[in-house]
């Protein structure tokens, strides 16, 4: 994500007609900020996101702590903690809410149709009813997308590039927190020889990054692909550990996921960062 794309975005949202929130020049306004990848303030991810993020606010005219209020909530993979996080900051009634992941986008609009947000990092916007189209999305919602669904594809030609005699694949994902992850895998496996098992690994917590990776490890020829979604964001570490520790040639999309040890990614650039 460039700044002057997200400045552009985050000004088109704050310029919408919402007379119920019109205030006083000089009073200090209020942005709801929800990084549903995040698990907490101290994820090394969330600078990495707020720092374009707030550059591109400041060469707009708006410090935080001057002339703008940012309160913070996070989602870190957990259904439950997006959902309760969601209603929290709808109920603090901020002028402008920005969010990263699709289930947090969901979380919102389901109780907000007045509150401007703006997203980014989320997939098929149209598909999944945020906006009605890329063109002119309509209500509340507008942001940009991070990538087409059938970048499945090509996350699997690279991934046996770089291991050709792979015959097991693995695509891991939380199904709670990846709705998008049926075409996603269904381009996938499309990219596959005949020859090549693949299969789901459904992760909901540490037991069963291992549990997946372990499987796969003890199986001859045996690879990962990781589906980049609130959950597996939050628990990069994690599984970049155990694709190491069983050594499994791995491609994995998250966010930042190379500058944490990962083997290869293929995904968007945000700011200078790949």
């Amino acid at each position: 994500m460039k700044r002057r794309a997200l400045l552009a975005v985050l000004g088109g949202a704050a310029a919408w007609p919402i007379a119920a929130r019109a205030q006083q020049p000089g009073q200090v306004r209020r942005i709801g900020v929800f990084l549903g990848l995040a698990a907490s303030a101290d994820d090394p991810g969330v600078a990495e996101i707020l720092r374009p993020f707030k550059a591109a606010l400041q060469e707009a005219g708006w410090v935080d702590g001057r002339n703008i209020r940012l309160d913070f909530r996070f989602g870190g993979g957990d259904l439950a903690k997006i959902n309760e996080a969601a209603a929290e900051l709808v109920a603090l009634a901020p002028e402008l809410i920005y969010a990263t992941g699709l289930p947090p986008v969901q979380a919102l609009r389901q109780r907000t149709r007045t509150i401007p947000i703006v997203f980014s990092l989320v997939a098929d916007p149209v598909g999944f009813g945020l906006v009605e189209s890329l063109g002119h999305p309509g209500g509340n919602v507008t942001g940009m997308v991070v990538w087409d669904l059938s970048i499945g594809g090509k996350w699997m030609q690279l991934l046996q590039e770089i291991a050709p005699g792979l015959r097991r694949i693995g695509i891991m994902y939380n199904p709670d927190t990846a709705p998008y992850a049926p075409p996603l895998i269904a381009s996938a496996k499309g990219a596959v020889a005949k020859d090549v098992a693949v299969f789901e690994c459904l992760t909901r917590d540490d037991k069963e990054i291992e549990a997946a990776a372990l499987l796969l490890g003890n199986e001859p020829r045996g690879g990962l692909l990781i589906i980049p979604e609130p959950f597996t964001n939050s628990h990069r570490d994690q599984i970049i550990a155990q694709s190491a520790r069983f050594k499994l040639p791995t491609l994995n999309p998250v966010f930042g996921a190379v500058n944490r040890g990962a083997l290869i990614s293929y995904t968007y650039a945000f700011d200078t960062m790949i």
